[in-house]
């Protein structure tokens, strides 16, 4: 009996896909990719009610060492189920959903291969239809379907070769060139930027080369750029120190006026300024937000749970927007942003510490090259105003100090454990002094303090997929997030299924 449940992970799927790492077995074949490529025919005909064989679904994959065999699979699959496919190659995230409503692709579907960030041995698969991205029950329901064991296996579909991302790259420059609206109507109107690109040897060096060089600016610093799954230089990761180090020295050494690095399938995205400041986590939501926001005054903005205090005042105080926290998982935050707009309430961006952020301007796909055209857009455009996207940035505060802990949860259950932990939280929060629980907790329990010393807040939650629950401390006080720690420990100290290890060592350190 077929059992793919556990290859879930939200709205996508990912397993270990080849040997290299002690314990953990292969659990995502060629094979099995076949039966999602079949599987997500047969659910495509139901929900576009259109047969198979009217059906065009494209494929591509990042730079990871197990993407063609899998690529080969879906696309296997795919044609037993009777589909036309586009075999893209190298791709990125996004430019598969685009592949869905860009002129001359237009397809029904598409799948890409990829598990973001993960280690090498790792790969996953992602599902787009014109709508976007699937969401979880979507994937539940096509489990369903590939767990059957009477899967088409000879649909008699077809397949072509089809440059997707050189359509994709086309379609940004564009954008830039109309954003940028030079006066003198130039070709190369970043003629003259020096723009340092990292992509971290992942599927985004397209972007230094077909979108940016194009148009005039200046690559030569740029990092990594030809795709390597085995990483050799350092995790495509916007989050990962050693990237952000690689990044910074990249546009501090070569006097770059921008640095922008990805991560492994581009759909995230950060960035290095003039000065060799990181522009990510809360300083890229802040600098995104100013940019909306000119454009839309007043709008709501909506981010993930952990975001800082400074910057829903940056917001709100200096912005004139709203900011809304919500749940962790981009889709959680994309949505949220989708029902604002559906209620009336405009909200043009959508976007997660991580990196991922979505534009109501472009399908709400969160992807790190378009977020990145538009930095690019804007450092042009202050330019000429003898002005830099540091600007941009006036007013936005920083905590003293911040943290993340991670507790990971032993036994059974893992998920009503932890749920449990967060309901006493909220109750035991309530009763003590000096502890104010946010009005807008969606998930886990944020609490803030304002005593001398500890002014600051920490957030407890619940992980979204793994047996953990991370806490999140930040503070405008140097020492204030030892003795946040040392409020919350009393209280995490009866939950022996626990690890508090962390903790117990930032208190006692």
């Amino acid at each position: 009996m077929k059992n793919y449940a556990k290859l879930q992970n939200g709205s996508d799927l990912r397993g270990v896909a080849m040997p290299g790492v002690a314990g953990e077995e292969v659990n995502l074949t060629s094979g099995i990719a076949r039966d999602f490529g079949a599987a997500f025919v047969l659910w495509l005909a139901q929900t576009c009610g259109k047969p198979a064989r009217d059906l065009t679904v494209a494929v591509g994959r990042d730079s990871r060492l197990s993407g063609p065999d899998l690529q080969k699979g879906v696309i296997t699959g795919l044609m037993d189920a009777g589909a036309a496919v586009v075999d893209c190659g190298m791709a990125s995230t996004p430019a598969m959903f685009m592949s869905t409503v860009l002129p001359g692709f237009l397809c029904d579907g598409s799948v890409m291969i990829t598990a973001s960030h993960l280690p090498f041995n790792r790969n996953g698969l992602k599902f787009f239809t014109r709508s976007g991205g699937l969401e979880k029950s979507d994937i539940a329901a096509l489990i369903g379907l590939a767990q059957a064991e009477d899967l088409p296996r000879s649909g008699g579909g077809s397949v072509r070769v089809a440059d997707l991302i050189g359509a994709y790259a086309a379609h940004l420059r564009a954008k830039i060139k109309e954003g940028i609206a030079d006066p003198a109507g130039s070709d190369r109107p970043l003629e003259g930027f020096k723009i340092a690109v990292d992509a971290g040897n992942g599927a985004g060096g397209f972007f230094a080369k077909q979108v940016l060089e194009p148009l005039g600016a200046d690559v030569s610093a740029s990092r990594y750029l030809d795709p390597d799954g085995s990483f050799p230089n350092h995790i495509p990761n916007p989050e990962n120190e050693e990237a952000m180090r690689s990044i910074t020295e990249a546009v501090v050494q070569n006097k770059c006026d921008l640095g922008l690095i990805f991560d492994t399938d581009v759909d995230r995205a950060g960035a290095v300024d003039a000065a060799g400041d990181e522009l990510n986590r809360n300083r890229l939501i802040a600098l995104m937000s100013a940019i909306v926001l000119e454009e839309d005054p007043g709008a709501t903005i909506v981010t993930d749970s952990v975001t800082s205090s400074q910057l829903k005042d940056f917001i709100e105080g200096r912005l004139g927007g709203v900011h809304r926290r919500f749940k962790r998982g981009y889709k959680n935050v994309i949505n949220e942003s989708i029902r604002l707009n559906n209620e009336g309430i405009s909200s043009p961006l959508a976007m997660e510490t991580s990196g991922h952020g979505a534009l109501r301007e472009n399908y709400f796909l969160d992807d790190g090259a378009y977020l990145s055209a538009k930095l690019v857009v804007k450092a042009a455009r202050l330019r000429r105003q003898g002005k830099t996207l540091a600007d941009l940035l006036d007013g936005l505060g920083e905590p003293a100090e911040a943290t993340e802990l991670r507790f990971r949860i032993a036994g059974e259950n893992f998920g009503d454990y932890g749920r449990g932990v967060v309901d006493a939280l909220m109750a035991y929060a309530a009763k003590q002094p000096g502890w104010h629980i946010a009005p807008d907790n969606h998930e886990g329990v944020r609490v803030s303090f304002d005593a001398p010393g500890m002014r600051g807040w920490l957030l407890l939650r619940l992980s979204l997929h793994d047996p953990i629950m991370p806490l999140n401390i930040e503070s405008d006080d140097a020492g204030g997030v030892k003795r946040i720690a040392a409020q919350l420990l009393p209280f995490l100290q009866p939950y022996d299924r626990l690890d508090l290890s962390s903790i117990r060592a930032l208190v006692e350190g």
